[in-house]
């Protein structure tokens, strides 16, 4: 019997309600959580990113030190499993799972344990912790991850494990495949980013890579190009540089001009030479060839219930699995974001870095007409250690055409060292630094031509 006959009888199985309930309606209520918009205050957020936000106003100034102080627990702990190895330890797998990492990690958690002690207490030379170095991340970027962790990490098994990804991966599988070279489970990545946040996206790509649902360079492709920015922090950025008034030719180009780097981007180096082999195998991985000559509907509604029918899918599992998300990510990433993040502002901040790589941008500038370009040129690049830096930069050049293109550029950027890109770093996918260097400049010469070309067409 051929695969595609076995998935023609096994698609004739009658299932019974509650087996329809155990898919709709946890995978609902993860749509809601992280998909849906509300809006607060007048602002645009989802469900996660507002608990989240409730959290880390109820604990106010506490978050900072007790980051500080779990920043200084895992590094020792990392150290202590990592180079001594005790077996006591070392054979408990939450534990080896957590703190035995690569040489690179013992030192980069180490590292950002320092940042993290020298910014509390404003120890050390000042252009560590000042409120634009270590000051920017241990206080405003640091809360936001232990918050937006917490709640992500328990509640992202809801998309996970229910049988959502399944049946949205067959469905859209036509489109995304042939577009941006993916399968169509990612478009639940790229919802999750720009609904609520890149940093969900990197999380959802990663659990997803590990479990064997992606290809190394599916993952990579996934992870730089489809964690976006969310339309939240979209708002910020222009409300920043004044120019709330254009919101509609304002995120309708960084969605043009976002498409296009999303469909180029896969098919060049670095990321084209990514290896399309998975991490761990998967069984319940359905290949393009197993589909054709089957109702596609059917069988992603055939894979969802199995999936949402496993056994590791009660409430004693998914709680366990979430806390693991939990302590994998405060524990794995933030140390890295702290370490990664504090040296690239310091760097942006106190040398000539970013204005010696922004020079070639000037006279490509001046070709497009773009005023003010030596202000600008600097922005162009500054972006890769934080996203909000050109907006900071930008706010001070007079032109409004100027500061638009700005506004869109840092967007479609993508790649912070600050947020995302110390996220990519630390997590399981297969990015280099230098990869995410070279996809940062990438998106940047292809995304800026169509955000200038917009802005001559609007101005």
């Amino acid at each position: 019997m051929s695969a595609i006959q076995k998935e023609k009888r096994k698609i004739e199985t009658t299932y019974q309600l509650k087996d329809y309930m155990k898919f709709i309606i946890p995978s609902l209520f993860g749509i809601f959580l992280f998909m849906v918009p509300l809006t607060y205050n007048g602002e645009i957020t989802i469900p996660v990113a507002f608990m989240a936000k409730q959290v880390e106003g109820l604990l106010g100034g506490m978050i900072p030190p007790l980051m500080t102080f779990i920043l200084l627990m895992v590094a020792i702990m990392t150290a202590v499993v990592s180079k001594l190895e005790p077996k006591a330890l070392v054979k408990k797998p939450l534990m080896k799972t957590l703190f035995h990492v690569k040489p690179v990690w013992v030192y980069m958690r180490i590292l950002g344990m320092l940042f993290a002690v020298m910014t509390l207490f404003q120890i050390g030379p000042e252009w560590i912790w000042s409120d634009y170095t270590g000051g920017l991340l241990l206080y405003d970027l640091l809360p936001i991850l232990f918050t937006v962790f917490l709640f992500a990490g328990f509640l992202l098994p809801l998309l996970l494990n229910f049988g959502l990804l399944e049946l949205c991966g067959i469905l859209l599988n036509k489109i995304m495949r042939p577009l941006f070279t993916l399968p169509g489970r990612s478009s639940i990545d790229c919802l999750a980013s720009w609904m609520g946040d890149g940093t969900i996206g990197v999380l959802l790509t990663n659990k997803q890579y590990e479990e064997g649902f992606y290809t190394k360079r599916e993952a990579a492709v996934i992870g730089t190009t489809f964690s976006v920015v969310s339309i939240t922090f979209s708002i910020v950025i222009l409300s920043y540089l004044e120019l709330e008034h254009l919101f509609i030719p304002y995120y309708m180009t960084i969605a043009i001009a976002g498409f296009v780097a999303a469909v180029i981007l896969p098919r060049i180096p670095p990321l084209s030479r990514k290896k399309d082999e998975y991490a761990v195998e998967n069984k319940q991985i359905v290949k393009d060839s197993d589909m054709k000559g089957v109702p596609i509907f059917k069988l992603g509604m055939e894979k969802a219930l199995e999936r949402a029918a496993a056994k590791n899918n009660g409430i004693g599992n998914t709680t366990r699995n979430g806390l693991k998300n939990v302590l994998d990510m405060w524990f794995g990433v933030i140390p890295v974001v702290m370490a990664l993040g504090t040296i690239a502002l310091i760097t942006a901040e106190h040398t000539s870095f970013f204005d010696l790589l922004g020079m070639p941008f000037i006279p490509l500038l001046d070709i497009m007409q773009v005023p003010e370009a030596d202000q600008a040129a600097q922005a162009m690049v500054i972006g890769f250690a934080d996203m909000f830096l050109p907006a900071v930069i930008g706010s001070g050049i007079e032109s409004e055409f100027t500061r638009f293109i700005i506004a869109c550029v840092s967007v479609t950027q993508l790649i912070y060292m600050s947020e995302v890109g110390g996220l990519l770093l630390a997590s399981k996918l297969p990015v280099k630094f230098t990869d995410l260097v070279v996809i940062f400049l990438e998106r940047t010469f292809v995304t800026l031509p169509i955000i200038v070309l917009i802005a001559h067409i609007i101005f």
